[in-house]
């Protein structure tokens, strides 16, 4: 193929993928995790099919270097592994962000070796019908970007434990950008918004890409790099100017701006949203499920925690506050909230 052709065939590829940004992102958590096992094909086409804007892709690596779409390197929860004898002696335990795990890790694998596994849904009990798909493989996440750019939508994808992976010889940032250069998506209009808890690898993707980065923050803790004394101190006025140094918008738990009170209501509304716009940053917080387990007490519909509740009505509060995207396991309720009148 010539280099001509090549070039025009990327540029295509990335015009025809360039979802519409005219308002808020729905960005489908894992895929459409609340109805499809997350991180599986078959969840980012459901995803899209509901009117997603960007399919997120958490990123580990193989131990051949190959980029897979798993919440984390260990996989016993969410892949059937434990019922392949042959791997039975790859079980181990290792030290991963400070924390000791248990179970098999993708860096232990061969791709081909992980494609024999099928995927399985993580929260069986609380999403019963989500059982019931058991032939789905692990995405690489080149499948992952050629079902976008084939269905028009954009790659949300993140950086799972940057620091172990580099670690260990298998640093997750070049193959990742390589990926989506490769793909046409290269700077900042791309359908592309890297993502990680980490603060070092983004400030590395910064010197590699001009595609926007996103600096996810939790509602407590603080990145594994020690990057930062904690995520709190992250979000004060002075420590978004510091992340809008190297990062284009957060991602942060969406506690940090409607907190909860003593009884699981949700509280007043923080000035976060309003001091990260002062600062140049977009925000994208994370996660709106239907289920009561994950509501505030008021939204919740009946003592069921698989029961839904009225997560349309969570989200409305979220975008009437200024958020620019919603993560979000149901993104045709998203999609849904986004399109709804104010409340």
């Amino acid at each position: 193929m010539g280099l001509f052709f090549r070039g025009a065939l990327a540029m295509v590829l990335a015009m025809t993928a360039a979802p519409a940004l005219s308002g808020p992102i729905v960005i489908a958590h894992r895929g459409a995790s609340g109805e499809r096992p997350e991180h599986t094909l078959a969840a980012y086409a459901r995803a899209i099919e509901q009117g997603a804007d960007f399919i997120e892709p958490d990123l580990v690596a193989t131990r051949d270097g190959v980029l897979v779409a798993r919440h984390e390197n260990e996989i016993s929860e969410t892949t059937d592994v434990a019922d392949h004898p042959q791997f039975a002696g790859r079980r181990t335990t290792k030290t991963i962000d400070g924390r000791r795990v248990t179970g098999w890790f993708t860096e232990d694998f061969t791709l081909a070796e992980l494609k024999t596994l099928r995927a399985r849904e993580r929260l069986p009990a609380l999403r019963p019908a989500n059982a019931a798909f058991r032939d789905e493989r692990i995405p690489t996440f080149a499948e992952v970007i050629a079902l976008a750019q084939a269905r028009g939508v954009g790659v949300y994808p993140e950086t799972k434990h940057p620091s172990h992976f580099a670690a260990i010889g298998l640093p997750l940032e070049p193959p990742l950008v390589e990926a989506l250069h490769a793909a046409g998506w290269r700077d900042a209009t791309a359908p592309v918004f890297i993502q990680s808890f980490e603060v070092g690898n983004l400030k590395a993707l910064r010197k590699m890409t001009t595609l926007r980065l996103i600096q996810l923050v939790d509602a407590e803790g603080g990145p594994a790099d020690g990057a930062a004394p904690s995520y709190r101190a992250m979000v004060t006025p002075a420590g978004l100017q510091a992340i809008a140094r190297y990062a284009d918008g957060i991602g942060p738990n969406k506690a940090l701006i409607v907190p909860r009170d003593a009884a699981g209501r949700s509280a007043a509304p923080t000035r976060l949203v309003a001091d990260a716009h002062a600062a140049g940053l977009s925000v994208h917080p994370w996660t709106f499920r239907a289920e009561n387990l994950f509501l505030p007490a008021e939204l919740r519909r009946g003592a069921a925690p698989g029961a839904h509740g009225a997560a349309v009505d969570e989200m409305r509060m979220f975008l009437a506050l200024g958020v620019d995207g919603l993560f979000s396991d149901y993104p045709g309720l998203a999609v849904e909230a986004r399109a709804a009148p104010a409340p």
